[in-house]
């Protein structure tokens, strides 16, 4: 299946195969890796780790969008990651910040990031025009409501439809601004403000955002949806998470945001082994 080819700053991200995007949580609270990498040097090093296990992109954040997550300030939120992101500014592999915060984005940016990963799909006031101002590469995710209350009661009549009409809609926003298609990017935001049927809906019909024209990008690592399909822990879901996301990979996602960069990658080359012949 033929993916689309995503421009980030200097880079041009290949387009051949599915894309892994390794997470980097600068955070006390994130629900599976919270305070294990707060600290700068342990970050950095989780991080090269990331790069020897097969990332194409680093994505690095700052504060935790977990359901029930309490919001950070603009200074806690920069002086976690920055110091991160100045650290790997020059390792070779694209950046990505995670934030919703335009104050962050405009210096991460600053700092060499090659790509925004907004969960609030750049309706911040001000987001649009910092990422319109730079070459990064923008990614789109899908939310209802906001962290601290969005898995209370999500409600769709057509998630897959309404969804996709939103993120459409955004990207029309991007492009309005200036931001081309070849930089944005799609996330139907798997868990965020979705019951297990809503996330299990999105991941089936993958093929229709991927069939949008824009790179989609799926994030089902390590997510409660697999305590409610499976019964399992949050350290306990790798299996369900690499399946997923191979599937999501099988049905036209452009990139993988995982924390379990090694096994994701594994999983590809396999099936990229067993399905070469046959393309």
């Amino acid at each position: 299946m033929a993916l689309t080819s995503i421009t980030a700053g200097s880079y041009v991200l290949p387009s051949g195969r599915p894309l892994v995007m390794g997470i980097v949580n600068v955070t006390p609270d994130s629900f599976s890796d919270g305070g294990r990498y707060l600290h700068r040097d342990a970050a950095v090093a989780h991080a090269m780790r990331l790069v020897d296990d097969g990332a194409d992109i680093l994505d690095i954040g700052g504060e935790s969008t977990r359901p029930g997550a309490a919001p950070a300030s603009i200074d806690e939120e920069l002086a976690r990651v920055m110091p991160v992101i100045e650290a790997l500014a020059s390792c070779g592999t694209p950046l990505s910040v995670d934030t919703q915060k335009p104050e962050v984005m405009a210096e991460a940016i600053r700092a060499g990031v090659s790509m925004v990963n907004d969960v609030n799909a750049l309706r911040t006031v001000g987001a649009l025009e910092v990422c319109s101002r730079s070459r990064v590469a923008v990614c789109l995710m899908h939310m209802q409501g906001a962290p601290g209350s969005m898995q209370e009661r999500p409600t769709y009549l057509d998630v897959v439809a309404e969804v996709k009409e939103f993120l459409l809609q955004r990207a029309a926003a991007c492009i309005s601004a200036g931001i081309e298609r070849d930089r944005i990017v799609i996330d139907p935001g798997i868990g965020f403000g979705k019951s297990l049927a809503h996330n299990l809906a999105l991941l089936g019909a993958m093929q229709q955002f991927a069939g949008t024209g824009f790179a989609a990008m799926v994030g089902v690592s390590r997510k409660s949806m697999f305590k409610a399909l499976l019964g399992r822990s949050s350290e306990d879901r790798l299996v369900g998470s690499v399946v997923a996301s191979l599937l999501a990979a099988q049905r036209g996602a452009t990139v993988l945001r995982v924390h379990d960069v090694r096994d994701t990658c594994d999983a590809l080359r396999v099936w990229q082994a067993i399905t070469a012949p046959n393309s």
